[in-house]
């Protein structure tokens, strides 16, 4: 029985003669995601900007669509609830408010007044802005070291050239997930972050997979042209590729349209990250190595096979 290919094996997508053209509209992209966060800046939500923080507890399980209604009626701004352990327990975010402390004290009164008595009031806290900028702080550490984290790997494991072609393709994504975040003007919180760094972990392993394929190739194919290598390299792993997004994307599509708003944002980060870290993957990271001097010779293996062996062995 033959499995279910999206992609034909015997595709030949000639991806490495077009890489101008990918890397002009990456370029472009860069550039508009940067101009955007620039002029038009992000939506940050109560994790960057300050807020309330209330923990209540209701008698039943909570109808959580009811009290975002009721409490987006009061023209507090931003109020974001979300289930916070048992069906019971509900956490609600609301954005600062402007004059101070006594104006939040306003508000959790408010909030108080409209959930009526039956509702535990079991914590209140107010995120203060520093608080909040040593949130955004970390954030930002939390995504360089990580990125810092991924070129070491990449270069250990194969050549520095290979890391380098990595970092440029995640950092391709990070900029191009902010600017369709400023673009939307969708809430960026520390679930957005959570998002990025999953979408560096998952288009970095979909550049694993087509560097070792380049670098098993390299070994097999020593005079074969580099820009020819590296296209077949790509095609070989197209069907792998493609197949892993869109059975990431299915599952990602469930969670953005029955998930709930809690998670709505997060998961467009994630369907975004996708799409954007596939393309990198096979438009970026590969074509880069043109450019970057691949030391061909510490990568062939010492034997007197001629090519036409190995094409034999090749998939």
């Amino acid at each position: 029985m033959r499995g279910l290919h999206l992609i034909p094996a015997n595709v030949n997508v000639s991806f490495i003669p077009k890489h101008v053209i990918f890397f002009g509209f990456s370029v472009a992209l860069i550039i508009a995601s940067i101009a955007l966060f620039l002029v038009k800046g992000l939506n940050f939500g109560i994790d960057f900007q300050g807020g309330i923080l209330i923990e209540v507890r209701t008698e039943k399980a909570a109808n959580i669509s009811d009290m975002r209604g009721k409490l987006g009626e009061l023209g507090l701004g931003e109020v974001a609830l979300q289930e916070f352990g048992a069906p019971t327990d509900v956490l609600i975010r609301i954005q600062r408010q402007e004059g101070g402390e006594a104006a939040q004290q306003v508000a959790v009164e408010k909030v108080k007044a409209t959930l009526g008595e039956k509702v535990n009031y079991r914590r209140t806290e107010f995120v203060g802005p520093k608080v909040s900028e040593e949130l955004f702080l970390d954030g930002v550490l939390a995504v360089s070291l990580a990125i810092l984290a991924i070129l070491i790997y990449i270069w250990f494991r194969f050549e520095w050239q290979f890391g380098m072609g990595a970092v440029v393709a995640l950092t391709h994504d990070v900029f191009s997930t902010i600017g369709i975040f400023a673009l939307m003007g969708f809430e960026f919180n520390l679930s957005t972050v959570a998002a990025i760094l999953t979408i560096a972990g998952y288009s970095i392993n979909d550049t694993v997979v087509v560097y070792d394929r380049v670098r098993e190739n390299l070994r097999k194919y020593k005079k074969m042209p580099l820009g020819e290598l590296l296209n077949n390299s790509i095609n070989q792993t197209l069907s792998r590729t493609v197949m892993t997004s869109v059975t990431t994307l299915l599952a990602l599509l469930a969670l953005y349209f029955l998930g709930g708003a809690v998670i709505r944002d997060f998961s467009f980060a994630m369907i975004w990250g996708v799409l954007i870290g596939t393309y990198s993957s096979i438009c970026l990271a590969v074509p880069l190595l043109l450019y970057l001097n691949v030391n061909r010779s510490g990568l062939m293996v010492d034997d007197d096979k001629g090519e036409e062996a190995a094409a034999e062995q090749a998939p």
